[in-house]
């Protein structure tokens, strides 16, 4: 679970800094109890950059979670029950997190990465695509993921 956490923040905020970087707005990182979060001089950014850098975290996560799930027959042959069982919890980790907090619990928590998502894309509509993003996640979780590590486990 670990490294499923770091996995994601790496990936995640790794984004958010790389592009905050390029542009040349990165101002520090703060660390915001077991999380952390990029901090920008959002003066410096047009809509369409905060729009850009607030949507880089979740599509890196979103890209890194099909990628995951394309070489999944290879993750899954390797000997190592801790590799397995580490690439099992990052990839359900980057299959549902950002779906699920800018679908649902972003209303709850505070936007987060929704404001900015929000100044190009209606709310709702944003709300909507990861939602719908959210259950076809799932689905693959269900069909291929858990089948497949199951398999893997159970050869071992």
């Amino acid at each position: 679970m670990i490294t499923a956490i770091l996995a994601y923040y790496v990936v995640h905020e790794g984004a958010h800094l790389l592009y905050a970087l390029c542009i040349g707005v990165f101002k520090q990182i703060n660390f915001i109890g077991l999380g952390i979060q990029i901090d920008v001089y959002i003066d410096k950014m047009t809509f369409g950059e905060m729009g850009i850098f607030c949507l880089l975290g979740s599509v890196t996560t979103l890209v890194v979670a099909y990628v995951l799930v394309a070489i999944i027959d290879v993750l899954a042959k390797n000997s190592s029950k801790v590799f397995k069982a580490c690439m099992y919890y990052i990839t359900i980790s980057m299959l549902v997190i950002d779906p699920l907090y800018l679908s649902v619990l972003c209303g709850f928590f505070g936007g987060g990465d929704m404001n900015g998502i929000s100044s190009f894309i209606p709310e709702i509509l944003a709300r909507i695509v990861y939602g719908c993003i959210l259950v076809v996640n799932i689905i693959i979780f269900f069909k291929v993921v858990l089948p497949k590590y199951k398999i893997a486990f159970d050869n071992q």
